[in-house]
């Protein structure tokens, strides 16, 4: 009978146990759920030095950024520095470590300029097509200019149509920033000055990122009542040469779960087409500007050299 009571006994913690196991995976799984996560892209592919950084030094701490994280980006490159030793250089470093390789366009036009048409979009989608379509991890995702994609409702239905019949999907953004404006004064002190505080540089870019990713998290969850995978556009440049990793690191300790881009763009999100009179910008800034209901939240253009200046002027940066 002590046996039988001992067994019954043993069997009721081991059940217990498993329940208890099962409750916390449910509970983790939920946890999980409410994250918000990002990824990573980046755009253009330059190849030049960089005042005291060549060109495939600052390459390789990008990439080292990113396998250190275990992540794989979407690269949308330009294709008119491509084809020579340098941005042939670049491509395969990029497809060699399984990073996914796009269309950003030849040579970088903005498509709201009304010299830049239909036929002008096809030229420079498929001039860049050819030199990308040779490697591994080609993929025919195809992201605006400037995030522009025309100002009429006749040239954006004739650009999405030339993406259509070619197979390409919008390589659409949900977090934009100005990565790029930073990047500029970053370079134009390390040229000018003896010494530059990189760290306080630093320290701006990080809150500059994570407040527009914030602010795109906020605007997302309103519009859908979920955590979107987003995609956070940053450019092949020396802010990200030498801040991602920070960046990556701070995302992760704001409670953020980082994943690959191609993984992102699964999401049932970057199947929205907004109607040609939002189109542009961020997709959640062209969501929500088609809702009608953000009009105190959104401004135009989204993001610029503009709304960061007064505050870098005051820093010293």
């Amino acid at each position: 009978m002590e046996k039988i009571i001992r067994l019954a006994l043993l069997l009721i913690l081991i059940l217990g146990f498993a329940c208890s196991e099962q409750t916390e995976t449910k509970t983790d799984a939920i946890e999980k759920k409410e994250q918000p996560t990002v990824s990573f892209t980046f755009d253009d592919g330059i190849t030049n030095d960089i005042a005291n950084y060549k060109f495939e030094d600052w390459n390789s701490l990008i990439l080292n950024s990113l396998n250190e994280a275990e992540l794989k980006a979407v690269f949308f490159v330009t294709g008119f520095n491509k084809t020579d030793e340098k941005g042939t250089f670049l491509l395969r470093e990029w497809d060699k470590e399984n990073h996914k390789i796009a269309n950003h366009t030849f040579s970088h036009p903005n498509f709201n300029d009304k010299n830049n048409t239909v036929e002008v979009f096809e030229e420079e989608l498929l001039k860049t097509d050819v030199i990308i379509n040779q490697y591994e991890n080609y993929v025919k995702y195809f992201r605006f200019p400037f995030l522009k994609e025309g100002k009429t409702t006749e040239k954006i239905d004739g650009i999405r149509s030339i993406l259509k019949e070619n197979n390409y999907r919008n390589g659409y953004v949900t977090i934009d920033a100005s990565d790029w404006y930073v990047n500029s004064r970053l370079i134009k002190q390390l040229k000018d000055r003896e010494k530059v505080d990189t760290l306080a540089f630093q320290a701006f870019y990080l809150k500059h990122i994570i407040e527009r990713a914030k602010f795109y998290e906020s605007l997302s969850y309103e519009l859908t009542g979920r955590h979107i995978k987003h995609t956070l556009l940053l450019h092949h440049n020396l802010t990200s040469a030498l801040f991602l990793k920070s960046l990556i690191e701070r995302f992760k300790s704001e409670g953020w779960e980082v994943i690959d881009a191609i993984e992102a763009y699964q999401d049932p999100i970057y199947g929205s087409v907004p109607k040609p009179e939002f189109a542009g910008e961020s997709l959640i800034w062209s969501l929500a500007k088609e809702s009608g209901k953000f009009e105190d939240k959104l401004r135009y253009p989204a993001e610029d050299s503009r709304y960061e200046k007064e505050e870098m002027d005051r820093l010293g940066l």
